[in-house]
């Protein structure tokens, strides 16, 4: 097969989030699989600091924004660094050569809708200058969810069309490309297609919908969060037109590149081990963050870890009161943070570690070195998320010996069992459940888990040495997504040929 995936991320060029992890990689394990892969991003600013070489080619073209408005582009070339995947740049320096991707500080930038129907539209003139037909373009998110709806609106536009499939990943339903009704003319449809079945959503256009009804199939990255997000609670204003679509809708868990969080390997950890002699690495990269923070330099203090976006989503409110009622009762145990976000979480972080020195190691802003020393050194990980389409530092904690203490939302239930007295038994636990989203219960869900390992050592080791043996390696993932585009594939070709029958049968009738 002959898939595009279309992405505004993938490491090591262009990273906000989860998004780039799953764009970096899976085309390359696809690749590996026997199938073609290419991958086609904007040309962001920071993808000439990502270390590997990008060309110019000859390739460029315009694209009308507007009667009065043709806006030119060129194709730069580059190649992912895991296997031999041709990455395409639309070079646009007007619209993508910023400090940022999406916004800054103060917001969005407010031609966001512009500058991203012009990449999808850019993206899909692109694709025909590739060799050979299409067989899949996989969008992922709402950036590129007008590719689907174009694809379908105008099936003549260009020739690959006809043969290709779209299949449309939501990695997170709450950000969804959502504008002012006028924002339809970047387009360049007709405004007959601005409707309630195709891209109008109440009175405006809304790129992530579009996506949704016009996709052949649609994926997200769990099975849980595929079916949470076809509820009220958790549908963002879309659980109706998900509902609507429940039959092409699937959740397939991300992977992990095993090359790079490997605790055996690792070369940003203090010392490597393995799930058979882990507890002298772990404690050795306990150590090395006790020693750089200033902390107390106490083997025997559970440590507690925290890596991601200081954000409600991510289970602050709950977080901060533990936080502080653990630290002020001089509870025993060493808290360590990394990560950066809402002002009104960094301040109170800031002055219970000038409080606290001895006991809470605080790091604003992103270290990749840090985050894997905290998965290795910490003894448990805590992931509170209201919600969570897949996750992911709780598989690196799985794969590092630190047990996750997770809400049990997305993709988080899907890849953590919790310790209960018939897990414990049978061996399968690996981690713990907070039974409800407050603080109280967080609280309680800690002191339960810190129990099993002061008092119940061998079932302690236990869930440790379980969670280690799991596999979340992007093959069975890649595997999985090849699957559901032969089947993507196969329901286009059934679906053509009935249409053909009857065709047939109707020029037969006459």
């Amino acid at each position: 097969m002959n898939i595009v995936f279309l992405s505004t991320e993938a490491v090591p060029f262009a990273k906000t989030g989860g998004l780039a992890d799953v764009c970096g990689t899976l085309p390359s394990k696809v690749a590996a699989l026997g199938h073609r892969a290419t991958l086609i991003m904007p040309a962001f600013r920071s993808i000439r600091s990502a270390g590997l070489p990008i060309e110019s080619t000859d390739t460029s073209f315009a694209i009308p924004m507007s009667p009065q408005k043709l806006i030119g582009a060129r194709i730069l070339k580059s190649k992912l660094p895991d296997g031999d995947v041709p990455v395409w740049f639309i070079d646009q320096p007007q619209y993508f050569d910023r400090e940022s991707l999406y916004g800054t500080s103060i917001g969005d930038y407010p031609d966001n809708a512009e500058r991203f129907a012009f990449f999808c539209r850019a993206a899909m003139h692109a694709i025909s200058r590739l060799d050979g037909p299409v067989d899949i373009v996989h969008c992922n998110d709402w950036q590129s969810g007008l590719v689907p709806a174009i694809m379908a609106a105008e099936p003549d536009a260009y020739p690959w069309i006809k043969k290709a499939s779209s299949i449309f990943t939501i990695h997170n339903l709450a950000y969804q490309g959502h504008f002012e009704r006028d924002a339809f003319r970047w387009t360049g449809l007709d405004w007959k297609h601005f409707n309630s079945n195709q891209f109008e959503y109440y009175n405006h256009l809304n790129f992530l919908k579009t996506g949704i009804v016009a996709a052949d199939m649609i994926t997200t990255v769990s099975p849980k969060y595929a079916e949470e997000i076809c509820t009220p609670e958790q549908g963002c204003g879309l659980d109706n037109v998900l509902r609507g679509r429940r039959d092409r809708l699937s959740g397939i868990i991300n992977g992990i590149d095993q090359t790079v969080w490997n605790p055996e390997t690792d070369p940003k950890l203090s010392a490597t081990y393995d799930a058979r002699f882990y507890k002298q690495g772990k404690l050795a990269n306990k150590r090395e963050i006790q020693q750089r923070f200033g902390l107390e330099p106490n083997e025997s203090l559970p440590m507690i870890g925290l890596v991601g976006r200081l954000a409600s989503q991510k289970g602050w409110d709950m977080i901060l009161p533990v936080l502080q009622s653990h630290l002020s009762e001089d509870r025993p145990a060493q808290w360590v943070v990394l990560g950066s976000g809402e002002a009104r979480y960094e301040e109170p972080l800031r002055k219970l570690a000038q409080a606290y020195p001895k006991r809470f190691a605080l790091y604003l802003g992103f270290s990749d070195e840090m985050a894997h020393l905290i998965e290795a050194g910490s003894d448990v990980f805590v992931m509170p998320s209201l919600y969570e389409p897949c996750g992911l530092n709780q598989l690196y904690s799985l794969r590092y010996g630190t047990v996750p203490i997770v809400t049990e939302t997305g993709g988080l239930a899907n890849t953590v069992v919790d310790c209960t007295a018939e897990t414990l038994k049978d061996g399968t636990a690996t981690g713990f459940f907070i039974p409800a989203a407050n603080a109280e219960a967080l609280d309680q869900t800690i002191g339960r888990a810190l129990h099993l390992r002061y008092h119940e050592k061998e079932k302690w080791e236990q869930i440790i040495e379980t969670g280690m043996s799991q596999d979340f390696s992007w093959r069975h993932s890649a595997n999985q997504y090849i699957e559901l585009y032969a089947k993507t594939i196969a329901l286009k070709n059934s679906q053509a040929k009935t249409m053909i029958k009857r065709r047939d049968e109707s020029a037969t009738f006459r």
